[in-house]
């Protein structure tokens, strides 16, 4: 029991007692009657008292008069209870001395709620209430758990509690998979264990993270003969994973292949494939007669090429040859100071290593360099119309902003830069520059499967004039015949169907499997996202107060109690931050004018931007250039012309009109 609040209800009744004897004897001042005198009619006591704490959800509030009431007085606007400015919607009802609200939904947990009991009510006798009766109590902290991924295992524990408890949490992994985390808010919970125990101390919603156990499989290696070589790649692999054995054969041998049981599987010493279930595998040797080696050089280094080096059995008729380049004649071959032939195709039989020579003479000329770059350009050192044969000129290749050299192609080869040719022939070399790879960020709001559309509705999509929409467009749980406008063209039992207004696939409820599975998995996603995103914590709450025309915002989470409007423009200011994010909570309306533009600066990005409305729907007007995701509780209209670069996810209806919309990337 609460001394302290037995105490202040006992002060309240004594004073309701003190006022009501001097009413006796002096009357009420809103008397129906003024010749009839009595006790003015007070509240004694409530359910919930004042100030009471742990307050059940389902709690029915009640407040007992020292004197029966007369029951018409007793209504919603002489009883009624709020959460802050807000009424809740109950029954009021009267006996005896007792009025009763029984509220028509659960209470919130862990909220300040205040009863009144206006001066609208009076007894049988007239006689009215001389003040407001007031009190407030606070309903009981509840705990919410969830498991992530839904089939990765089971919860328990969840339920209401009161400050000061200890709760425990309990996550229990399904057959295959395995807990590794307890999260909330996004936040891993560092140290909590699947039997999670923490003192309540407020509203909780914790997510249970499970991760799949994937299977392993064993890959057996043996030798054949055991003296044949070695292997290395044995032992233990995830199912899916890429392995590669490999095998060495000793001195006198020479790999053969790989066999599983009688069949060949690789004629290569590095065996690559991807294992699904246990592999025995043997590696087959043969021995070997004596071999040598014949190494060919060409000189000048440019002066042309050899082929036919190699290794080969002892007493084989081994061909080598010569190919001058260009602007070079081939003069003979040589062995040490020898030479052994002027043809430049020269047969031999092998008794032992050879090292020969190809030697070239150069043929006096002039010769081009022509220079190809795209997003970047190239610089030659010296600068000439033609070159002299063996001339050597420096390339420097300078990429474009935002581009990287990554090498040469043509005539030249390799990632030097500066880069170094040595003219023997007419040459044609490319400089080829690679796109700089954007930074991957973590989005401040996860959209799940909705990620992937660029349109997304629950009850309908429909367009006039000539709409172009990049990127996927789905429904659900409407069917296809809620989306008009677009023409849509689907296949004979067709998991999804085309537009010529939509660079994407178009998919709906009614559909073949999986895709009604698939939007379900998806909308519930876009509910999540939602969810999530108005849940998060405010940095920013009714910035302008909601008319952000001609201002400049910085990343951040945004709060309005109502609608916010557009009517020129704003920019967003990315701070030079790539992964720079914006979550506007709108609790009313969005509105863009006419010919409105929403202006990205310094690393501000369209995917990372979300416009969260929860009011009447988000209305974007004509020619307006929009930027970001709109997750709305309601609809998303286009007028003609609009321009958006983000999603459209919408929990009712999408309107467009002659309007286009970009899914970002």
């Amino acid at each position: 029991m609460n001394l302290n609040l037995n105490i202040m209800n006992a002060k309240k009744f004594l004073t309701a007692l003190a006022f009501a004897s001097v009413v006796l004897i002096s009357g009420c001042a809103k008397d129906d009657f003024v010749e009839i005198n009595g006790v003015c009619p007070v509240v004694v006591t409530t359910i919930p008292t004042n100030l009471a704490t742990g307050v059940p959800l389902n709690q029915i509030i009640s407040a007992t008069f020292n004197d029966k009431m007369n029951p018409s007085t007793i209504t919603s606007s002489s009883f009624f209870i709020k959460q802050g400015a807000t009424l809740i919607n109950g029954v009021v009802s009267y006996v005896d001395t007792t009025a009763t609200f029984t509220p028509s939904a659960n209470l919130s947990p862990n909220t300040v709620y205040t009863g009144t009991v206006t001066t609208m009510a009076k007894n049988l006798k007239g006689l009215y209430m001389q003040e407001d009766y007031v009190w407030t109590f606070t309903t009981i902290p509840q705990l919410l758990l969830f498991s992530n991924p839904i089939e990765g295992g089971n919860t328990s524990g969840a339920g209401t509690f009161v400050n000061g408890a200890t709760v425990t949490a309990i996550a229990t992994p399904n057959s295959g998979y395995t807990f590794f985390s307890w999260s909330e808010n996004g936040i891993i919970i560092p140290g909590a264990e699947a039997n999670y125990s923490f003192i309540m101390n407020g509203n909780r919603s914790l997510i249970a993270n499970f991760s799949a156990v994937i299977p392993q499989f064993t890959v057996g290696l043996t030798v054949n003969p055991f003296n044949g070589g070695t292997t290395n790649g044995a032992g233990a692999y995830n199912s899916g994973a890429s392995v590669t054995v490999s095998a060495f054969p000793s001195i006198g041998f020479t790999f053969t292949n790989w066999k599983e049981d009688a069949n060949i599987v690789s004629s290569n010493m590095d065996y690559t494939f991807t294992i699904n279930g246990d592999r025995n595998l043997e590696a087959n040797f043969t021995a070997v007669i004596p071999q040598f080696i014949v190494g060919l050089t060409a000189n000048p280094l440019n002066g042309g090429t050899t082929n036919g080096a190699g290794t080969f059995n002892s007493g084989a008729s081994v061909t080598v040859s010569a190919t001058p380049a260009s602007g070079f004649t081939f003069t003979n071959w040589k062995e040490g100071a020898n030479i052994v032939s002027s043809n430049m195709n020269y047969t031999f039989t092998l008794d032992g290593n050879r090292d020969l020579v190809a030697n070239f003479t150069a043929i006096a000329s002039g010769f081009t360099l022509n220079v190809t770059a795209v997003h970047g350009s190239v610089t030659k050192n010296p600068n000439q119309l033609t070159y002299n044969n063996g001339d050597d000129v420096i390339l420097t290749a300078s990429p474009d902003a935002g581009y990287e050299f990554s090498s040469w192609s043509g005539d030249a080869s390799g990632t030097s830069n500066p880069l170094t040719i040595t003219m023997n022939a007419d040459k044609n070399v490319t400089a080829n520059f690679t796109l700089i790879p954007v930074v991957s960020c973590t989005p401040a709001v996860d959209l799940g499967l909705a990620n992937g559309y660029a349109i997304l509705a629950e009850s309908g999509i429909s367009t006039t004039g000539v709409t172009s929409i990049t990127g996927n467009m789905g429904i659900s749980p409407q069917a296809a015949s809620f989306i008009t406008g677009f023409g849509l063209i689907l296949p004979a039992n067709g998991t999804s169907s085309t537009s010529s207004l939509v660079t994407g696939s178009v998919f709906a409820a009614d559909y073949a499997e999986p895709t009604p599975t698939l939007l379900t998995t998806t909308v519930d996603n876009m509910h999540t996202a939602f969810t999530t995103a108005n849940g998060l914590a405010s940095t920013v709450t009714e910035f302008m107060a909601g008319n952000l025309n001609g201002q400049t915002l910085v990343p951040g989470v945004y709060k309005w109690s109502n609608g916010i409007s557009v009517t020129n423009g704003i920019t967003l200011d990315g701070g030079a931050d790539d992964c720079a994010s914006w979550v506007f909570q709108i609790a009313g309306d969005l509105t863009i004018a006419d010919g409105a533009i929403i202006t990205l600066q310094n690393g501000a990005h369209a995917k990372n931007i979300f416009w969260v409305v929860a009011g009447s729907g988000a209305m974007l007007g004509t020619t307006v250039q929009f930027e970001g995701n709109i997750l709305s509780k309601t609809l998303i209209s286009l007028n003609t012309g609009a321009k958006v670069n983000g999603r459209l996810l919408a929990q009712t209806a999408v309107t467009l009109d002659a309007s286009t919309v970009v899914k970002p990337q």
